[in-house]
């Protein structure tokens, strides 16, 4: 089921089909001491007279918000992906929310690829449970739960994303990493503790066969959920980068099979 290559078509602004649209929410943040900012994806005909489930869709180092959106790249197309997917009936109506993960208390930017900044963005936990999740719960139609909670992200924000599956299966249903950074099993979780004792969520790794900034981190992390008897999917895309030709057709596989 799963592809190396989104199809064409699902990139393309199809002619009668209703896209979701963006708002732009700035709340402050006590874990950061300052506001922060995230885009929320709301799908076709939104409507406060329904519920939708959530994914969360993490950036890499240096990025934030808007990195993952037309802003940041204008090739990545998640908007369409995601709203063609809908369209065909291939995948549930649902609500996107891209974040800011950078989570410092001290500093506004990353400023530098170090321990100290690894850090920071690994403080987004606490923002997203604290903070983002219940201001989601208070201000959108939304089914809460791990069933109908997904989160997954790219470089550093799968690091982050496969932390935060591995410390709350029981908030996180279904857990992705695109191209995943290193250091989660050094700094964060320890190889023997990459397993799930109770809530076992849905979990996708992509990566690509010619990515020159992580590897060989992904298929580290494949290997390590292999040897514990952790099921996962994996997907390597050959010839994929560190980019956009694995960021579409990992969103593609991931969000047609949560929320299922």
């Amino acid at each position: 089921m799963l592809v190396e290559r989104e199809p064409s078509n699902s990139t393309e602004t199809i002619s009668g089909v209703h896209y979701g649209t963006f708002e732009k929410v700035t709340i402050y943040s006590e874990v950061c001491n300052r506001n922060k900012s995230f885009n929320v994806l709301l799908p076709a005909g939104y409507s406060m007279d329904r519920e939708y489930p959530v994914l969360y869709i993490l950036h890499g180092y240096w990025g934030n918000e808007d990195s993952l959106l037309d802003a940041g790249n204008p090739n990545y197309k998640l908007r369409e992906i995601i709203g063609n997917s809908i369209a065909d009936g291939e995948a549930k109506d649902m609500i996107a929310v891209f974040p800011d993960i950078y989570a410092s208390p001290t500093q506004d930017k990353c400023d530098g690829l170090n321990p100290k900044n690894n850090a920071f963005y690994d403080n987004f936990i606490n923002m997203l449970l604290g903070e983002i999740m219940p201001y989601m719960e208070s201000n959108y139609s939304i089914k809460t739960g791990r069933n109908d909670t997904a989160i997954t992200g790219f470089s550093m924000g799968g690091r982050e994303s496969l932390y935060i599956g591995f410390t709350r299966p029981d908030l996180f249903g279904y857990v992705g990493a695109i191209c995943p950074a290193p250091g989660l099993t050094d700094d964060l979780i320890s190889p023997d503790n990459m397993v799930f004792k109770a809530e076992t969520p849905y979990l996708l790794i992509s990566a690509g066969s010619d990515d020159d900034v992580v590897n060989p981190y992904p298929e580290g992390y494949h290997n390590i959920l292999e040897n514990n008897g952790v099921e996962h999917m994996w997907n390597l895309v050959n010839g994929g980068t560190h980019g956009e030709n694995v960021i579409r057709p990992h969103i593609y596989n991931f969000i047609r099979f949560i929320f299922r």
